[in-house]
Formats: C-alpha cells, structure tokens, sequence
C-alpha cells in the first residue's frame, strides 16, 4: 500500500477539504452577481480582520509579485530604500529596488538572528527613506522580526514608508496594520491562509495610498494600485481577470479563521510551534533561529554532524512527508518543516513519528517515540 504523503514544506502548505471544495466549483463569470458579492465580502473581512483603514487588493499572482507591487507604489527612480534582511527573502527585494533604479542601503543579520531595532533607528537617521522592507517571518532561517516593535518605532520617521513582507507570517503570526503602525503589508494565499498558490493579498494604509498619488504614473500597469482600487471597490469592474475560483477558496480559508478567532489561531500556531521545536530539539536537531526571534509558522533544523541531507530527506519522502532543503550557506546542511495554516493535532504527532523513523533509518542516534512523547505531553497541557 502506498504510503500517504503529508505536505510539510513552508509553503504550499495543505490544503482543507472545504477549501478544496471551493476551488472545484464550476467557475463562472467574474461579472456573476453572486461571485462578486462574494469577492466584495472577502475585501471587507480581511480589512477588518488586520485591522486595515485603508485598501485591501486582492491579486492573481505570488508572493514576488507583491514584492514588486509594494515597491512600485510608494518609490520613484532615484528614491533610497532600506532593506532590512533576515535572510534569502529579504534580500530579494535587493534586486527588485535596483532593477527600478532605486538606492539600496542594506542591513543584514547573521542567519538566525534579527536586525536589532536601534541599529534600525540609527541607519534611518542617516538620510531620508521613501520607504523600508522587513520580512516578518523569512523562510530561509526560520526568524520572525519584532514588527510590531519597528512599527514603533517608525512613527519617529513619518517620511518612510515601512513595508512587511508577511508572506510566511500573515495568519499565523501576530500583524495588524494600523495597530502596528504597518504602511503596506502583503502575503500570499499558499502559506498561513491554507490556500492553493495563486493569490496575493496586499493592505496599504492612508499614508501608503497618499504616496502613491503623488507619483502620478509609474511605469508599471498590473501592480498599480490606482488601476485596481475601483475593481476592489466594485468587483463586478473590470481591469484583469480575478482568479475566480481562488477567490473562493480564499473567502473559505477566511471563514474558517473567523470561526477559529484570530487571536485563537495566533495562539494555536504558538503551542504547536513549541511542541514541533521542542520535540525536534529533543531528537538532536538544532533550531538554526535563536530563541526570543524563532517563528511559529516553521522551523529550520539543522542536521546533526554527519547527517546526509539528500538521504534523510529521500527517507522522509519514502516515510510520508515532503519537507524543504535549506538555502544559502544552509543548502545541504538543515531541513525546513512548515507548521502553519490548517494542521491539527493528528499532523503534529504523524510528522514527529516520521521524523524519528527516517532518522533511525539513517543511522542517527534516536530514541524512537520520544518526540512523539514530547508533542503528546505539549498538546494536552
């Protein structure tokens, strides 16, 4: 009998029946009355729901392209950008703002940690900022950056537009926009939302709307937020065609998160966070992030001395779950499990239990069921 395979990367992350449901429906035209009601409802639940005053576009397209979007309009050629990097992803936007012709200043953390906030504050009293970058939770190492607390910060730099890369935090970490002082925030539907891939979701605020104004034209036409701020107005308006049937399934992932409670969820990935990771600890492996920055979302792992990537991880596969490979000077040398969005508790103990059997079958010195011990224990106190 072949072996069910559970899908335990950062991203695409599984993916709920009902949800599932919602993306086989007969599609129907953008312009149906009740598809756009239901297109209307879903811009005004995550409004409130991130606590956003300003828009919120919902787009064909990936996590890149809401890079590019948060860029586009808020800076001008010739602006100076702050990128501040906890990783491969945020460096990402490196050449995003150079290939439009921006001025990158950089501030990079060692892997598996952040960015301290006051080296922050005393590189933005350097110049004037049109905008800054912060990934929230960046992939490639497994930290989360303190937002809210740059958010803080930021109101002693009203000049600069602060933008969250939450693509792996956004529904599975702690982020409203106007409570955390955010000017723009983007993510992507595969990740913490438990959705297919396919969908950016971008909130701006008054004060990122009001810059993008003032740049009258930009080159770009897609990302555009002033071509798509009547269609997120008025559904049933036409600029480019929505993916209709993601739409859905995204307005399904939001009710189940309205049922759950946001706050709930935020909590929920906190403890099973802590259960994975102490578990994962506990069978020899080394959280690359350091305590006090480590995500909730996912954990990287770093292999014990010995370890042969490609083998442990062709074990899991045979053994029932797909996991990452580390990136950067990382490649090779740690695994990445995702731990976010629509898991439950059946998950968790599975994913332990293969994790052990794969590392017995590569020779590591592992006591079989003690993770699974460890998750057990975490899960009913």
């Amino acid at each position: 009998m072949k072996t069910r395979k559970l899908l335990m990367i950062p991203g695409p992350t599984p993916v709920a029946r009902s949800i599932q449901d919602q993306m086989g429906r007969e599609t129907v035209a953008f312009g149906d009355p009740a598809f756009v009601k239901d297109f209307k409802e879903l811009i005004e639940d995550l409004k409130v729901m991130f606590k956003c005053s300003g828009e919120v576009f919902v787009l064909a397209g990936s996590g890149t392209m809401g890079m590019e979007a948060a860029i586009a309009n808020v800076t001008k050629k010739g602006d100076d950008v702050l990128v501040v990097s906890n990783g491969f992803f945020g460096d990402r936007f490196i050449d995003i703002c150079s290939r439009k012709g921006l001025n990158v200043d950089v501030l990079s953390a060692e892997w598996g940690d952040t960015v301290p906030v006051e080296k922050i504050r005393e590189k933005l009293k350097e110049k004037k900022y049109a905008a800054m970058t912060v990934t929230h939770v960046d992939t490639s190492t497994g930290v989360c950056a303190p937002v809210a607390e740059i958010g803080e910060m930021m109101k002693e730099f009203p000049e600069t537009i602060y933008i969250v890369d939450g693509v792996c935090a956004t529904a599975g970490e702690p982020e409203y926009v106007d409570d955390m002082n955010i000017d723009i925030l983007f993510t992507g539907s595969q990740k913490a939302f438990g959705v297919a891939p396919g969908l950016t979701m971008i909130w701006a605020n008054q004060k990122a709307l009001e810059r993008r104004k003032s740049l009258g034209t930009i080159p770009e036409s897609y990302v555009d937020f002033e071509k798509w701020i009547p269609i997120m107005h008025d559904p049933s308006k036409y600029y480019a065609t929505p993916a209709v049937n993601l739409v859905w399934a995204l307005k399904e992932s939001v009710r189940i998160m309205k049922e759950e409670g946001l706050e709930n969820r935020y909590e929920r990935h906190k403890k099973y966070a802590k259960a994975m990771q102490s578990a994962l600890e506990a069978l020899g492996f080394k959280l690359l992030a350091k305590e006090g920055c480590r995500a909730v979302t996912l954990s990287n792992l770093v292999y014990p001395e010995g370890t042969d990537d490609a083998k442990f991880r062709g074990l899991l596969a045979e053994e029932g779950i797909m996991v990452a490979g580390g990136l950067g000077p990382y490649a090779g040398k740690m695994f990445r499990l995702g731990h976010m969005g629509n898991i439950d508790k059946h998950d968790l103990v599975s994913v332990i239990a293969t994790v052990e059997r794969a590392a017995y079958r590569a020779g590591m010195n592992v006591e079989l069921g003690k993770g699974v011990a460890i998750v057990q224990k975490s899960l009913v106190e």
